[in-house]
């Protein structure tokens, strides 16, 4: 029941999201490989962009990727917020009756890797549907999917089974680093905030501070995990599934840093917090008060 109400809480987050992670995906592959004025900026900042991609996408352009989005979340998400839920209900992560920063740190980590390596494949597909637009605002490789179950098929027929896993080197930094940041800092948040007595006890008011505070260490320790990420999955492939630009996840931080800069790794970042600031929030929110709901009713 952990995993459903997990995966039930990020899919609620993601309905509410998916436009602001197109909006952080074209952003982070805008000017890749480029130095600063050498490439044309389609996307001048968060609000450019949503007004840019709805003008020429139209808004249906705003919620692409959004089944596989949705689908990644349910079982990423319940699988790490699942597994972290059962860590911390078996007492794992409190050390004398208080939340422990470092075993909840790891318990998040640990959590974080299994949910990204289960679902790399549609982060994949999610990615390559999120970057493709209409030719006068494209940025990064365009695959031409017709559709999640078609991009699917397409990459397991040309590069087979493990060709479905391509990024994942990149995708368990990132969510390892995001997770454990994040549930980390949610259990301390939370602590923390009910010992203050500002809400009454058991509000969820509580859960939605706390949400707020990890939101942005999340963001700050995450971004260019997920710049990285976003590369590796979009970037073309030759027959072989071997990527074309970057040979895995330490070549693509290193020649993005070295071409880009240091804010190269940061880009897409006020997308980023627009994005993961409100996931975070409404997912944690979703998740504790199902949670609370559950264990009142069953």
């Amino acid at each position: 029941m952990d995993f459903i109400l997990s995966g039930v809480a990020a899919c609620g987050a993601c309905l509410f999201t998916n436009p602001l992670e197109v909006v952080k995906t074209r952003m982070q592959l805008q000017g890749e490989l480029k130095s600063r004025g050498s490439y044309q900026v389609y996307y001048r900042n968060v609000f450019h962009a949503f007004y840019t991609i709805g003008k020429v996408d139209g808004i249906a352009g705003l919620q692409k990727g959004l089944a596989p989005g949705l689908l990644y979340q349910f079982f990423m998400n319940g699988v790490r917020l699942g597994s972290y839920a059962i860590i911390e209900t078996s007492g794992y992560i409190h050390t004398d009756g208080k939340v422990s920063t470092t075993k909840s740190t790891i318990a998040g980590a640990v959590a974080g890797v299994v949910g990204a390596v289960m679902g790399s494949p549609i982060y994949l597909v999610k990615t390559h549907l999120q970057s493709q637009s209409t030719s006068s605002i494209a940025v990064g490789h365009q695959y031409k999917h017709r559709g999640m179950f078609h991009a699917l098929a397409a990459i397991h027929r040309e590069h087979g089974i493990l060709g479905l896993w391509r990024g994942s080197s990149a995708a368990v930094p990132r969510v390892s680093i995001g997770s454990a940041a994040q549930l980390s800092t949610f259990s301390g948040s939370k602590e923390f905030v009910a010992e203050l007595q500002v809400f009454p006890e058991d509000s969820w008011l509580i859960a939605l501070t706390a949400g707020m505070i990890s939101s942005v260490v999340v963001v700050l320790a995450m971004t260019p995990f997920d710049v990285v990420s976003t590369r590796l999955y979009n970037q073309p492939v030759d027959r072989l599934g071997k990527g074309q630009l970057y040979k895995g996840f330490s070549d693509c931080f290193s020649k993005t840093l070295k071409k880009e800069g240091l804010t190269g790794l940061y880009k897409g970042l006020g997308a980023s917090y627009f994005r993961l600031g409100p996931h975070t929030i409404l997912s944690l929110l979703f998740w504790n008060e199902l949670r609370k709901l559950y264990q009142r009713y069953r």
